[in-house]
């Protein structure tokens, strides 16, 4: 996932409302969002490389998503799939500050990454770069490829549009969100971030909507969560083909 944008306690109904996309490489093999057959209790996409995945519910309420956090110059060489970090917050029995806590002690066991999790009544940043456990108060926010709330155009526009569709009518907030989602609009070259890819790579990543010949958006996710209920919508961009997928749960 890289790009995640929300909106927490801030919607009169929804205490948590998610619009993210996931960008990678069109060949790595993935699998749409889905009851987990060894795990029937996580609905969620998959990674079928690592096995694990970007962004997941659970049939109780609990939420968690993941970005990678862009340094070309890091080595990964050894380390754990990032992947596994949403399975395990979903998986945890117990409070998920602890399991937050307990990632403190792991930093250098994963590659660079932000991580969300949590519910409708506490919800966890963590990122083993910042390295600062944050319970998030009520407030919409956005984190793409660095740290949380960090103002690269694609975070701060989503942002903006986030804003501005949770607080306008109601109606049709899904394909709202998606729209936002889909937007392909390149930032100017002076607002592009500095991050030790090429210039050519850092105009590619800077919309919303990522398109190239080998990488790029795969799927845009928007989830809608109450204290009774949640709606998961997964569109997924294939060959120049669209399908969707929309799951409901009841707590």
């Amino acid at each position: 996932m890289c790009l995640i944008l929300f909106a927490y306690k801030v919607h009169p109904k929804y205490k948590l409302i998610v619009a993210a996309n996931r960008d990678e490489f069109y060949q790595r093999p993935t699998a749409p969002i889905h009851y987990w057959e060894d795990n029937p209790a996580i609905l969620a996409g998959r990674d079928l490389e690592k096995m694990g995945t970007w962004m997941g519910v659970t049939s109780a309420g609990r939420f968690a998503a993941l970005t990678n956090y862009r340094n070309p110059k890091e080595v990964t060489t050894g380390k754990q799939s990032r992947g596994e970090l949403v399975e395990d917050a979903l998986n945890f029995e117990g409070d998920m500050k602890k399991y937050m806590q307990g990632l403190v002690s792991r930093n250098q066991q994963y590659p660079g990454y932000n991580l969300l999790a949590g519910d409708t009544k506490e919800l966890y940043y963590y990122s083993n770069i910042g390295q600062q456990l944050q319970k998030l108060e009520p407030g919409i926010y956005g984190v793409s490829n660095h740290l949380l709330n960090t103002e690269w155009p694609k975070v701060k526009s989503g942002k903006d549009g986030l804003s501005q569709i949770i607080h306008g009518e109601s109606e049709n907030l899904v394909e709202k969100l998606m729209i936002l989602l889909q937007n392909t609009d390149p930032a100017p070259d002076e607002q592009l971030p500095t991050t030790g890819v090429s210039l050519e790579w850092e105009r590619m990543l800077s919309p919303l909507f990522i398109e190239s010949d080998h990488y790029g958006t795969r799927s845009s996710t928007v989830l809608l969560m109450s204290e009774e209920d949640l709606e998961y919508v997964e569109r997924v961009f294939s060959n120049g083909e669209e399908s969707e997928r929309q799951f409901r749960i009841e707590f």
